[in-house]
């Protein structure tokens, strides 16, 4: 790093530096793994795992996981942890489908209700976090049991079905291809702009930056990898509409935890919740906020879920709350706090769906997605740990 003055930025590394620069291996170890998981899913199944169809499963089956991953992202960087959210989903895709089919509201109003539960139960378990000091481990696991007994006394332990036709698309349907392209090539530009911003602003800073043709390179592979899966998603039906509405979250909450104080300031209470109080941060209110955005997350997850099955049932949300946790520590999310990022997560909950996928194709017994899971998890905090390490 070389810097001319006190206030000058820092300047690129020299020729001879760019060319020596370290492979970040904790930064690409998941997409290896990942394409791993594809290529070996892929021979096992005769080449059935890689299909335009499968692909396309694939990524609606992710979709409830991601979306509650991104506000687990939000809980563990603040060093809370959520056990509820797989009852919440529950809970809030019960009232949904009880709303439509029993009581005939119009699927907007049931959607908004659902949300509004979601958000109101984050509220009320983010209160005894930051206002009573209780832990959230046991504000979230007495949560996990009240809303999963209030699921089977809002449906009665019945399957409530079926959803209304406007309600089910918006698992089902798809977006054709003018619509998809404008959809494609606008995500294609937010990631040139935020990617080159980003750089700009570490430079402005005096943070360190990779070689511009470098990032630039990383550009050009995630762009090629955007317009590949379009591409492969075409060949089948096109764009489902809850990857649609994932990546409208991702691109929402990588906005909130990265470009706004809210964001920074969740990121300083996990790094050193002492000195974040004392530079003035509010944790209690802070605190409440992720609770709350952590319910309503939960509650898009539940519509997604009911529209998917289309039904509610007294399972629906078993053990995601598990999924969600491992996805973010799989995509690099810290236990300790202040470390974690949303794409991480994203890329977690795509190995975990990838995993159980390929087993399900496979026709595997069930108990061994639990065992390979696990598995997984274990391998991924062991590599984050010797990739840290390494790095000291």
């Amino acid at each position: 790093m070389n810097v001319v003055d006190g206030n000058a930025p820092v300047q690129e590394k020299n020729f001879w530096q760019r060319l020596s620069f370290k492979f970040d291996l904790r930064a690409y170890t998941m997409i290896i793994a990942l394409i791993g998981i594809w290529i070996l899913f892929s021979v096992l199944t005769d080449g059935r795992y890689l299909i335009p169809r499968n692909i396309s499963n694939l990524s609606r089956q992710m979709s409830i996981t991601a979306v509650l991953a991104i506000g687990m992202v939000m809980i563990i960087v603040a060093t809370h942890i959520d056990l509820s959210v797989g009852s919440i989903l529950g809970l809030t895709g019960g009232l949904a489908a009880v709303l439509q089919v029993w009581y005939h509201v119009p699927t907007v109003w049931a959607i908004l209700a659902a949300l509004a539960l979601g958000a109101l139960i984050g509220a009320w378990q983010g209160y005894w976090v930051a206002y009573h000091a209780v832990p959230a481990f046991i504000v979230t696991l007495a949560g996990q049991l009240i809303f999963r007994g209030s699921t089977m006394g809002l449906i009665k332990l019945m399957t409530v079905a079926p959803m209304w036709p406007d309600f089910k698309i918006i698992s089902s349907g798809y977006l054709s291809l003018i619509p998809g392209i404008i959809f494609t090539t606008v995500g294609i530009l937010a990631l040139i702009i935020g990617r080159l911003r980003s750089r700009q602003s570490k430079i402005k800073y005096g943070f360190e930056v990779r070689p511009l043709f470098l990032e630039l390179l990383t550009i050009a592979f995630y762009c090629a990898l955007i317009i590949l899966v379009t591409f492969i998603l075409y060949q089948y039906e096109g764009i489902p509409y809850p990857i649609i509405i994932v990546l409208a979250l991702v691109l929402i909450f990588t906005f909130i935890t990265k470009s706004t104080q809210f964001g920074r300031q969740v990121y300083a209470m996990g790094g050193n919740a002492d000195a974040a109080r004392l530079s003035g941060i509010n944790i209690r209110r802070r605190t409440m906020a992720i609770f709350i955005l952590m319910g309503l997350l939960s509650g898009i997850a539940g519509v997604l879920a009911t529209a998917r099955l289309d039904a509610a049932t007294t399972t629906a949300g078993t053990n995601l709350e598990l999924d969600a946790i491992a996805s973010c520590v799989i995509g690099g999310t810290s236990f300790l706090g202040g470390i974690g990022s949303i794409p991480g997560a994203i890329l977690g909950a795509l190995v975990m769906a990838s995993i159980d996928n390929g087993l399900s194709m496979m026709n595997i017994e069930s108990f061994w997605q639990f065992v390979v899971k696990g598995l997984v998890l274990l391998l991924a905090v062991w590599v984050d740990i010797k990739t840290k390490s390494a790095k000291k």
